[in-house]
């Protein structure tokens, strides 16, 4: 059973700083590709970054590119989105989610999903 786990969120002004984490478990975790989406109310889950599996690829939204930052360390089982520079349209959930092909832009290509972390910014 893989599992994955985000924490990290919370409430911030604009202009802050968070930093999502993401613990995989039940699985190789160097054998998928990782991604952020996110999802405010009423609206499509989008995709916010990913990186390929040994962490030496990462790709972003443009809404988010200079200010979002997706890492991983292996050893650890864990993925990161560093967030920079947060304003309120950054406000949502935000999941993170494990592709055992190869990863992409898009919800439906993804295998497994955490439950996402609360992100908050106030103006």
């Amino acid at each position: 059973q893989v599992q994955l786990v985000e924490s990290g969120g919370g409430l911030v002004q604009a202009g802050g700083s968070l930093r999502l984490s993401c613990a995989a478990s039940g699985c190789t975790f160097s054998s998928y590709a990782m991604a952020w989406f996110r999802q405010a109310p009423g609206q499509e889950r989008e995709f916010v970054a990913g990186i390929n599996k040994s962490g030496g690829w990462t790709y972003y939204a443009d809404s988010v590119k200079g200010r979002f930052t997706i890492s991983r360390d292996n050893a650890k089982n864990t993925v990161y989105l560093q967030m920079n520079s947060l304003k309120p349209e950054d406000t949502a959930v935000y999941y993170c989610a494990a592709d055992t092909y190869s990863g992409s832009r898009y919800p439906r290509s993804y295998d497994y999903w955490g439950q996402g972390t609360q992100v908050t910014v106030s103006s």
